[in-house]
């Protein structure tokens, strides 16, 4: 199997079109990334992808973690490559430039972060980690907080662990156990134990600080009472260098479907009564923290499905071009490569489709990021803001229910060969299979898009998209050859609108509203893939004389799309008005 290879040019041209469409080409803030600054970054980081990390992507697969009295060893390779990046500066990519970071905005972060997930998700899992860790600290921190961490998180001196999820409370967080108990000296005695805790414990490097939710012993019940601290594995000094243990154990490593490179802990706090931590922001203010690093967890997910979509279709498709088999369908021409089979090429343009359109939204959100923080308008930053707000939780659970799906049809490709482990392929499926349930499952950021998204501002901001995407297809239905696709826009479209009354209702119906959350974030999904396709239809049509193969593959796959996929959009709104059926008759114990 080949090593990944970046997509740079479409990479490129998605980027600039995000640029255009959010006004940040003529942003002053960011005057000094232009289109040949872009350029390089993305080709530095696809370098680094290829060359370096992909290579080891099998290694972690086959190799996993190991773990001994309290230790755990990465794969062979992760330390030295740990290092090298640390030292090449990736760490800092989107940190503050005040602590050694490169500070580029997140329209460019979004791409780079793609590359590397796609070559290795397994080794990278930490730098996710830790760029929402230091954004924490940013809106939350100290001075004397942000100074003692987010340099040495840049350096990768540290690292940043996340403990959330403990054994008796996963998706609900008001139900942690974990204590925090006030010191005369200002700390916090910490004592509980955590699941689930990527890269809690490793041995690429000395010290990693645990951002751990626990309750201080006057706090409200539930998700009200719930604090933020700051916990050490080795106790810092006050010039910055490690002291004593911090009483910090790992008590074991998951044996996981996928992502085996990438360590996943149960961690233990205070058994000894000798693990001490930090506030960080107000008491009881620890799920406000916690949505900072949310947004940029569910954005980061959502980017992990469209890196495997694309690493999967880049192998099918590499598969299906080299290998012969069966006659052509029309000339009768023997042993042509697979690929010339329309049902082969039916799922390798599904594959791509899916990829090329999620890529586009997942850039336009990061995009819309860059806006919110440089906007010096207050009701520009609040648009921007409140389309963050309704895109990333369609964003994060699309593409990763998607790529569960593109990955197991690059295997299907494959045929015999992709359900065999030396191939390689079954990998992508097996590390896929998490995105749909970590930082939320897809049930979740079902529920917050209907309840917290669209009912909470009686679907203002739904209705303001909808008009955009119909802006969109009036354009395309005034372009001769792209005028289907307008056409078939504006009808789903419609499709969606028409469900607006049941979504607002006053007295809705509760139960289909739970049980269709889901199916309409689906059809959302399907919608504003086609949206996002149609638009790079547009800008290819334009540019074609430019790049002809370029640019009509564009076209190629909004055309595809929107025969083969945008359909379901009618599919997924029936399942929403007849959500509630059969439910409450169904007994599950009988």
């Amino acid at each position: 199997m080949s090593d990944y290879q970046a997509p740079l040019k479409e990479m490129q041209f998605l980027v600039q079109n995000a640029v255009e469409n959010t006004g940040l080409n003529a942003n002053e803030a960011l005057a000094d990334f232009d289109a040949d600054t872009v350029a390089a970054i993305l080709e530095a980081a696809s370098e680094l992808a290829g060359k370096s990390l992909s290579p080891m992507n099998a290694v972690g697969d086959n190799e996993g973690c190991r773990f001994e009295d309290g230790k755990v060893f990465t794969p062979t390779g992760w330390k030295e490559a740990f290092d090298q990046f640390a030292a090449d500066g990736w760490m800092g990519l989107a940190l503050p430039m005040d602590f050694g970071g490169q500070e580029l905005p997140k329209f460019i972060a979004q791409p780079v972060n793609e590359m590397w997930h796609s070559a290795n998700l397994s080794f990278v899992m930490f730098h996710a980690v830790i760029q929402g860790c230091s954004e924490i600290l940013m809106k939350f921190g100290t001075e004397e907080q942000k100074a003692r961490y987010i340099e040495k998180f840049i350096t990768g001196e540290w690292t940043a662990a996340m403990a959330l999820t403990e054994p008796s409370a996963g998706t609900d967080l008001g139900e942690l156990k974990t204590k925090a108990i006030p010191q005369d000296n200002g700390q916090y005695l910490i004592k509980g134990q955590k699941i689930y805790i990527t890269y809690g414990e490793h041995d690429m490097t000395e010290n990693k600080v645990h951002f751990v939710l626990a309750r201080t012993p006057d706090a409200p019940e539930g998700s009200r009472g719930i604090s933020l601290f700051a916990v050490p594995t080795y106790r810092i000094n006050d010039d910055g260098s490690l002291g004593e243990f911090n009483d910090v154990v790992c008590t074991g490593i998951e044996h996981k479907t996928g992502l085996h490179g990438s360590p996943t802990c149960s961690m233990s706090y205070g058994d000894k009564d000798n693990c001490f931590g930090e506030l960080v922001g107000p008491e009881n203010k620890g799920l406000m923290a916690m949505f900072i690093l949310m947004n940029e967890a569910r954005l980061s997910v959502g980017v992990q499905g469209v890196a495997l979509s694309q690493i999967a279709y880049q192998q099918a498709c590499e598969y299906a071009l080299e290998r012969p088999q069966g006659r052509h369908f029309a000339t009768g021409e023997r042993r042509v490569a697979i690929a010339q089979h329309p049902d082969v090429a039916r799922m390798l343009m599904t594959m791509k489709s899916f990829a090329t359109g999620q890529r586009a939204l997942g850039y336009l959100i990061a995009a819309l990021f860059d806006q919110s923080e440089h906007a010096t308008d207050e009701a520009e930053k609040a648009a921007a803001e409140s389309r963050i707000a309704l895109l990333t939780p369609i964003f994060k659970a699309f593409a990763t229910e998607q790529a569960n799906l593109m990955t197991g049809t690059g295997i299907q490709v494959f045929g015999g060969m992709g359900f065999v482990e030396e191939t390689g392929v079954a990998q992508f499926m097996r590390d896929a299979r998490i995105t749909t349930i970590y930082e939320g499952t897809t049930g979740v950021q079902g529920s917050d898009l209907l309840f917290r998204k669209i009912r909470m501002d009686k679907g203002v901001a739904l209705t303001q998209l909808l008009e955009e995407i119909d802006a969109v297809a009036n354009e395309l239905t005034a372009n001769t050859d792209l005028a289907k696709l307008g056409q078939d826009l504006t009808a789903a479209t419609a499709a969606v609108r028409d469900t607006l009354p049941a979504l607002l209702a006053e007295e809705a119906d509760l139960l289909q509203l739970n049980a269709g959350a889901v199916p309409m974030l689906d059809a959302l999904g399907f919608l504003l893939t086609a949206w996002q396709l149609g638009e790079i239809a547009l800008k290819a049509t334009a540019e074609q004389s430019n790049d002809p193969e370029f640019f009509g593959n564009m076209i190629a796959l909004a055309k595809f799309y929107n025969a083969h996929q945008l359909p379901q959009v009618y599919a997924k709104v029936a399942n929403f008005n007849s959500a509630a059926d059969g439910i409450a008759d169904y007994k599950f114990d009988a």
